[in-house]
């Protein structure tokens, strides 16, 4: 696969302004962070699209199979296909609407952004990319998403409300991309304009760790790429935060930060062990679920509902939560320039013993040291 070379103004991080700001532009191609191209193709064009994505983009690709082979979903005016689509509709929460589709082994964890590709069908999103997105949107939440949608001619409108109910809780690259019977000839121009205006993650964004400690329990949680996170992350690259947070309303705890972040609020239906800016300037976590403006921060690691309500303290008020990039057990207490850890010797932020001569923060009898 080789890269086109497309120069653009401005890279992604000079953008950082709140909502009524500077609106972040597109990243570099040669730039891409990992990215997996996902594709169902009946006909064949989907397949030609991912051919000419591949021609322009360094990428890996998945191909989507249905189960069952050698069906016929066009046939009698596309009965089959109807079926299925009907059936979805009918109850798009159970599993069991979709139709089966053959085993994928690619990990999801290992990519920052997923173009998917899929044909329309009676101007609906393909049955059988409905069931891989519907089997793997927990997968995909936080992630940077963009679409290309194959049709004869009908418009895509009901494709993109079918990938933004599928996949509630991903960041889209921009607007999806629909290449038709009429220009199909021109693919190829037609994707190399539309990734200069799509908002990739980049191949220099580092997946963020931060650590949440709660009555001496520690977490980790993955932090999206934005504005917010970037500001939230320079400030903890000085000291740890602790923030006071209380149970509202059966779902969350939350609570001021003490400080304002960079917002790009979206209407986010968050799930349990997400992580969102409220109001630019409180941070609400989740063991439950509410829909509402938010701005994407991140989502707790590898815990189940039951286990976020018992970490979170579900219910309970005056919840001291310490945000801090490493593991901080080892701290009791941040409060402005003191600090409180176990014992008089000099520790890091960790709560690890500091060696001779080392440079950074360093914790001694109670007080920050900036060595």
């Amino acid at each position: 696969m080789k890269q086109i070379m497309i120069l653009l103004a401005a890279m992604l991080f000079t953008c950082c302004s709140s909502d009524s700001e500077v609106k972040a532009e597109p990243v570099p191609i040669q730039s891409l962070g990992k990215t997996l191209m996902v594709y169902y193709s009946y006909t064949g064009n989907c397949r030609e699209i991912v051919n000419s994505l591949t021609a322009q983009i360094e990428a890996d690709v998945l191909e989507i199979q249905p189960a069952e082979k050698g069906l016929k979903y066009e046939a009698n005016n596309y009965a089959l296909g109807t079926q299925l689509l009907n059936a979805i509709k009918a109850n798009p929460n159970d599993v069991n609407s979709y139709p089966a589709i053959d085993p994928v082994n690619v990990s999801l964890d290992d990519y920052q952004n997923i173009i998917v590709v899929t044909p329309l069908w009676w101007s609906q999103m393909a049955a059988i990319m409905q069931t891989y997105l519907f089997k793997n949107s927990e997968k995909l939440a936080g992630k940077t998403v963009a679409m290309i949608v194959s049709s004869h001619s009908s418009g895509i409108s009901g494709v993109v409300a079918d990938a933004q109910r599928l996949l509630p809780n991903v960041t889209w690259a921009g607007n999806a991309l629909w290449i038709n019977a009429s220009n199909h000839s021109n693919r190829n121009s037609l994707i190399e304009n539309w990734l200069s205006t799509q908002n990739f993650q980049t191949s220099n964004n580092m997946t963020q760790k931060l650590y949440l400690t709660i009555g001496g329990v520690t977490k980790t949680a993955t932090l999206v790429d934005n504005c917010a996170t970037q500001e939230l992350v320079t400030k903890l690259q000085s000291s740890p935060i602790i923030v006071r947070l209380n149970s509202s309303g059966g779902f969350e705890i939350w609570g001021a930060l003490g400080f304002s972040l960079p917002t790009s609020n979206e209407q986010i239906n968050a799930q349990p062990g997400d992580i969102v800016l409220y109001n630019g300037s409180n941070i609400c976590m989740f063991y439950g679920t509410n829909s509402w403006s938010y701005t994407r921060l991140g989502k707790i690691d590898e815990l189940s509902e039951s286990e976020l309500r018992t970490f979170l303290k579900a219910g309970e008020s005056n919840i001291s939560v310490t945000l801090s990039l490493s593991n901080t057990t080892g701290i009791q207490a941040v409060h402005g320039s003191e600090l409180k850890v176990d014992g008089s010797k000099a520790n890091t932020l960790q709560g690890t013993l500091a060696q001779k001569g080392q440079k950074g923060i360093i914790i001694k009898n109670g007080k920050k040291i900036v060595r």
